[in-house]
């Protein structure tokens, strides 16, 4: 009787062996990825999330050719104005990104309707209005003294503007209805004094005071667009941060430790940053 050949197995071990070699090829990718800087990582993010609008896709792999010089100026020109729009999308993104992080770090609904903080995102950073309300009131009854909630929210913000290097100016602002104490002391030194008041607190728990810019009380004078002078919203606090990628002129030893452990060393100077009841 004849021996019976062996069956033969196929190549389903390649195709196991294809999947592995994609699967490390993607970790590889991943760990890579993770490595880069901050605005590579935010470009990336972005691109999974709209990859047919992102700064990624001004960027090309090929040189265009151009016959003459006029043609190369042009060229030169269209680039340099794609890699500005691409730098400026890359930081439109990592400004809302830090806007919605300290929302969620207040446990804060943006879309709230009388929210005591309002962030908006400008051209060079950030406005951030903290509102004086009733319901959650900022400041102690007409004077400078900040209540639980206010002390909170002025710990946050100033590990956040200190995180990101931001420059600050300050401003203070009343409703009509907000006369001060007496005859002298009006809602001028009122919104002037709780502007200074704001800008203490930054100092106090953790903002290098020369980053402040300007601190300036406008009292009533400057309402909100469409709310009424004597509105409660506009008792507020008004604070402008500007991006900037000035290193500040900081002893080496104390600026390396600030980049090596930013959040242990601000939290151990603010005593940590606790929720109000």
């Amino acid at each position: 009787m004849a021996k019976k050949k062996e069956a033969h197995h196929g190549g389903a071990w390649k195709v196991a062996f294809a999947d592995f070699m994609t699967a490390m090829m993607a970790l590889f990718l991943v760990l890579w990825i993770s490595a880069q800087d901050e605005k590579i990582l935010i470009a990336t993010s972005q691109y999974f999330q709209n990859p047919f609008n992102s700064p990624m896709d001004n960027t090309s792999g090929v040189m265009p050719f151009n016959s003459n010089k006029s043609t190369t100026s042009v060229g030169k020109d269209t680039g340099d104005s794609k890699e500005i729009d691409r730098k400026k999308q890359i930081e439109m993104t990592f400004l809302n990104s830090v806007a919605a992080d300290f929302y969620r770090l207040l446990h804060l609904d943006q879309n709230l309707e009388d929210k005591p903080i309002d962030i908006q995102v400008t051209s060079d950073g950030l406005r951030v209005t903290l509102f004086d309300r009733a319901k959650r009131p900022l400041f102690v009854p007409d004077s400078t003294e900040f209540t639980e909630w206010g002390r909170y929210v002025m710990q946050s913000l100033a590990w956040m503007i200190e995180r990101h290097h931001f420059r600050v100016s300050i401003d203070g602002h009343t409703s009509q209805s907000s006369h001060g104490k007496s005859a002298d002391y009006s809602a001028w030194e009122l919104s002037a004094d709780r502007a200074n008041a704001a800008r203490r607190s930054l100092v106090h728990y953790a903002i290098d005071e020369k980053t402040i810019e300007r601190v300036t009380g406008y009292a009533a004078t400057r309402p909100l667009p469409g709310e009424k002078p004597d509105a409660e919203a506009n008792e507020r606090v008004t604070l402008s941060l500007t991006l900037t990628s000035k290193v500040p002129k900081d002893d080496p030893a104390e600026k390396t430790a600030r980049v090596g452990a930013p959040t242990h060393g601000l939290l151990s100077r603010m005593g940590g940053i606790k929720s109000p009841p």
